[in-house]
């Protein structure tokens, strides 16, 4: 394992070297993002953006990926599957062995010719680097291609009607997908000029147009809901709540019978119940805004014992999502603030651990430099505002078990674009 683990390191050193980014240590959740998608382009397979940030350290992981991991890196640096990597690795080592030997033995007087060969050795093998890299794939003209859609209605679930022209394409590998989501990517016909598809849940989507492995065209898709909407998790298809089920005068609440009504056990495994409001306010500009709300979770028992509970502001870029839960479960949350994350394996996040006998306060403001969160009205966290143009255009609730949500205020320069409960 501790040799495969090092074939891990010289991997992810490869693609460093390919991405040319700076160091990793440096890099923000765009970047993740974005390499994200740069493997999904070039090797079809979507490997998550949590998954990538265990994999260069962000958070604690001390053994070896899945096999379809570790084939998908394999692939990205170039090598045709991990086995043939670690097989090329191998007969490199040996070659420039051999190299060292022969040289030494026949020729040790002339120390410069060791190292002219090793250097010669060292060209030819960047040289097969920059052929493995090239694939041959020739780039393909944006312009000749064209992609929109439009939702059909209001509210979820929710088809989604794209258009599109890739007649230009070379090839009958025409692709739409809805998100990063590999699964959620089909082929369509060239010839064609509309797919449809169906979200199951509000937010913000990226859905793009590839042609092979090239994303050729791709836009933001916001999926809004008519006022609150809630649903509970389900591996393929949410349970959908009606508002009577959960929408009270003075605040946001599934009752544990509701849950059970929908014949959703609450134990050995907890539901996620999860709220939106998306869309029905004009975009906040992140960089000068103020948000509140109390939450409490409603459920201790067995598996929920953590009461995981999260407050998201959904933007047309990367989230705000502050995670709470009880005292002792600290460890497990993840603070993702747009461009910025801090994980509790490696940082100190105990002010986001709280007692939920009683209503927690929630809250978080921006000026132009910096936003800051608050928990009970104790500054948790700050970080910097993005440079870039970031608007927020929902807000999402997520509770392990079940909770409840009152004193929703939103507000932009000043200004109150949401009040509610």
């Amino acid at each position: 394992m501790i040799s495969e683990l090092n074939e891990l390191q010289r991997c992810k050193a490869i693609i460093e070297r390919q991405l040319d980014w700076g160091p990793a240590e440096s890099w923000q959740t765009a970047d993740f993002e974005n390499l994200s998608e740069l493997i999904l382009t070039q090797t079809g397979v979507s490997l998550s953006i949590s998954t990538l940030r265990r994999l260069w350290g962000r958070v604690e992981y001390n053994h070896l990926p899945s096999t379809t991991t570790l084939n998908t890196l394999a692939r990205f640096a170039g090598a045709e599957d991990w086995r043939t990597f670690i097989r090329d690795g191998r007969r490199t080592a040996e070659a420039m062995m051999e190299l060292h030997v022969e040289v030494t033995e026949t020729q040790k007087p002339y120390k410069w010719k060791t190292l002219a060969g090793v250097l010669t050795l060292l060209l030819a093998l960047i040289l097969i680097g920059m052929l493995a890299f090239d694939k041959g794939e020739p780039q393909l003209e944006k312009k000749a291609y064209a992609f929109g859609s439009r939702p059909v209605t209001r509210g979820i679930p929710n088809s989604v009607i794209f258009t599109y022209d890739a007649t230009a394409s070379p090839t009958d590998s025409v692709f739409i997908q809805q998100s990063w989501d590999e699964s959620r990517r089909v082929r369509v016909d060239k010839n064609l000029h509309k797919h449809t598809s169906v979200y199951y849940e509000p937010g913000v989507y990226q859905a793009k147009l590839t042609i092979g492995n090239q994303i050729v065209q791709q836009h933001r898709l916001v999926i809004a809901t008519q006022g609150w909407s809630g649903l509970i998790e389900r591996p393929s298809v949410p349970v959908y709540l009606r508002q009577s089920e959960f929408l009270h005068q003075d605040q946001i609440n599934t009752s544990i019978e509701t849950i059970k009504s929908k014949n959703i056990e609450m134990q050995p495994d907890p539901p996620l119940i999860k709220y939106f409001n998306v869309g029905n306010f004009e975009p906040v500009a992140i960089d000068d805004f103020r948000f509140s709300c109390e939450v409490k979770n409603l459920y201790s028992e067995g598996a929920a014992a953590c009461q995981f509970t999260y407050i998201s502001l959904l933007t047309d870029d990367m989230p705000v999502v502050i995670p709470l839960s009880a005292k002792g479960c600290v460890s497990e949350l993840g603070l993702v603030s747009v461009d910025n994350y801090t994980s509790g394996k490696k940082a100190d996040l105990s002010a986001l651990g709280v007692d939920f006998s009683d209503w927690i306060r929630v809250s978080c403001n921006a000026n132009q430099s910096r936003i800051r969160y608050f928990i009970n009205q104790k500054m948790a966290f700050e970080f910097p505002v993005p440079k870039r143009k970031v608007n927020i255009v929902g807000i999402a609730f997520g509770f392990r078990g079940t909770g409840a949500i009152r004193k929703v205020s939103l507000k932009a320069k000043g200004k109150e674009v949401l009040n509610a409960f």
